[in-house]
């Protein structure tokens, strides 16, 4: 049987990712670059806590989170969400900060971070393992 439309491929493996991000405006634009590159963007939280009540009913594949963000920064946020969805790759991310040594990602759970101005031209695929 030969293989479907390219539509269907991209469809096959779409990752499903939650953003979670203050600012409404990265979090559109950042589903748009997502959705265009193939991934399904699972949901959009402005916080933690909007976050973990999100994934109590099903699990991303991966997420973007911020590092700052009201209430609980990405940092002390990545374990609570990693209990909830110990499968999820956790990448951090963040407008004000270029990098993030491996040893704290580590110590938070997260997989990777990502400056929000690379977000465009980053390999999603590699980064958020989908």
């Amino acid at each position: 049987m030969p293989p479907g439309p390219p539509s269907d491929k991209i469809q096959d493996m779409a990752g499903h990712i939650l953003i979670v991000d203050d600012d409404v405006i990265f979090r559109t634009l950042a589903a748009e670059l997502l959705a265009s590159q193939g991934f399904d963007v699972l949901d959009e939280a402005a916080d933690g806590q909007q976050a973990l009540v999100l994934m109590a009913g099903r699990c991303p594949d991966a997420i973007l989170l911020d590092i700052s963000l009201p209430g609980s920064d990405g940092f002390t946020l990545a374990p609570a969400l990693a209990a909830v969805c110990p499968d999820a790759k956790i990448v951090l991310i963040s407008a004000g900060i270029d990098d993030v040594p491996a040893e704290v990602l580590e110590t938070c759970g997260a997989n990777a971070f990502l400056p929000k101005q690379e977000l465009a031209v980053a390999d999603l695929s590699a980064l958020l393992g989908a």
